[in-house]
C-alpha cells in the first residue's frame, strides 16, 4: 500500500510540476507578446516623432517643389472632384507649356490624402485643412513602414531582427528626408507600399497563402499608383524566383505566388 501511494503521490508531483511549467511558459510568451507590441508602439511614435521637428520648430507648411505641386492637386481634388482633378490644366507648372495633370501625374498620393480628409470630416472633424493632411501624411505611413519591415524582417528570421529593421528605417537619414512633414512626396507613402508588397510577397511564398498573395498584388498596385519606382518591385521578385529555380528550390507555393502576383498586378 506505502508503495502504491509513493507512486501516486510522485506522478501527482510530475504533473503538478508540469502544469506550473506550461503556464509559466504561456505567461511568458504573452509577456513577451505585450513587450513586442509596446516596443513597435514605441517605435511608431519615435518615427513619427522624429519626422515632425520642422513643424515643432516654426511651423506647419509645404516645403519644397514637387510636395507643394502635389499639395496643390490634392486640394482640387477635395474641393472640386475627381472629374475636375483628371481634366485640370495647371497653367502654373511647366510655365511656359502648363501641364496637364491627369495625364501626367502618379495620383495616389493625392487620393490618400482625399481619402484621410473625408475620414477625418466624416468623424467629426470639419475644421481639419487638407493642406494639415498633406503635412502630415508622410510622417503617418513612416510609421507603417515601420511596421512592414518589423513584419518583413520576422518573416525572414525572427522577431528579434524584426524589430531592428523597424528602428533603422524609422531613423535612417535617407528615408527621414523624404517623409519629414511638410514633404508631401511620392515617396513618403510608396516606401510603405514597397516593404509590405515584399513583406505579403515573402509570406505567398511561405505558407502558400491565397490571401498573402492577394494583399501583396494590392500593395504593388498601390505602389504604383504614387511612384515611378514600382519598377524596383517588378524587377526584384522575378529576380528571387530566378534564384530560386537556380538553387533547386521550386516549389508550388512559389509557382502560386508568384504567378498569380504577377497576373492581378499586370491587371490591375
Amino acid at each position: 500500500g506505502r508503495g502504491v501511494d509513493f507512486v501516486w503521490n510522485w506522478r501527482m508531483s510530475v504533473e503538478k510540476h508540469d502544469g506550473l511549467v506550461e503556464s509559466t511558459s504561456a505567461g511568458l510568451k504573452q509577456t513577451e507578446t505585450l513587450v513586442r507590441i509596446g516596443t513597435l508602439c514605441l517605435i511608431y511614435v519615435m518615427a513619427f516623432s522624429a519626422r515632425m521637428f520642422s513643424v515643432i520648430r516654426y511651423e506647419s507648411i509645404i516645403h519644397e517643389f514637387d510636395p507643394w505641386f502635389n499639395y496643390r492637386s490634392a486640394r482640387v481634388l477635395v474641393e472640386d472632384g475627381t472629374y475636375a482633378f483628371w481634366n485640370w490644366f495647371d497653367h502654373r507648372s511647366w510655365y511656359p507649356l502648363g501641364r496637364v495633370v491627369g495625364g501626367t501625374v502618379y495620383p495616389g498620393i493625392m487620393y490618400t490624402a482625399g481619402v484621410i480628409f473625408h475620414v477625418l470630416h466624416a468623424l467629426g472633424f470639419p475644421h481639419v485643412h487638407i493642406r494639415e493632411v498633406c503635412v502630415l501624411t508622410a510622417p503617418i505611413f513612416s510609421g507603417l513602414t515601420a511596421i512592414a519591415a518589423y513584419l518583413l524582417a520576422k518573416e525572414a528570421y525572427n522577431s528579434s531582427a524584426g524589430l531592428f529593421a523597424a528602428v533603422l528605417i524609422s531613423i535612417v537619414p535617407g528615408y527621414m528626408a523624404r517623409s519629414a512633414a511638410g514633404s508631401f512626396d511620392n515617396e513618403g507613402v510608396a516606401i510603405t507600399a514597397l516593404v509590405t508588397a515584399f513583406f505579403t510577397f515573402m509570406r505567398a511564398v511561405s505558407t502558400g497563402s491565397i490571401l498573402s498573395m492577394l494583399v501583396s498584388s494590392l500593395a504593388y498596385m498601390y505602389m504604383v499608383s504614387t511612384w515611378g519606382g514600382y519598377i524596383f518591385v517588378i524587377n526584384i521578385i522575378p529576380i528571387y524566383v530566378l534564384v530560386m529555380l537556380a538553387l533547386g528550390r521550386y516549389s508550388n507555393r512559389l509557382y502560386v505566388a508568384y504567378s498569380g502576383f504577377y497576373v492581378l498586378g499586370t491587371l490591375l
